[in-house]
């Protein structure tokens, strides 16, 4: 069972691809925002989330650390903020 949930706020999100150089397999370019590969997308695409497991969470801590906006945040499944 997943353990942590990442989400990223598309409308906050400048594209500058930092998170897909920290955590390639999990973040990519989209044009002028980012992605999460294989995340879940709200109706208006502007939140995305994906499940993750511990050995995942480090690279995405990095990935989120390195956002220059803020639009990456980290949860436990169980609703805990972690970034």
């Amino acid at each position: 069972m997943p353990k942590f949930i990442i989400k990223l706020d598309r409308e906050k999100c400048i594209g500058s691809g930092a998170c897909a150089v920290a955590a390639s397999s999990f973040w990519r370019l989209d044009g002028d925002k980012t992605d999460i590969i294989g995340g879940k997308r709200n109706a208006e695409n502007s939140i995305q989330t994906r499940e993750i497991d511990e050995k995942d969470l480090k690279a995405n801590v990095d990935a989120a650390e390195s956002c220059p906006v803020n639009a990456i945040h980290i949860q436990k499944n169980t609703g805990e903020k972690l970034i």
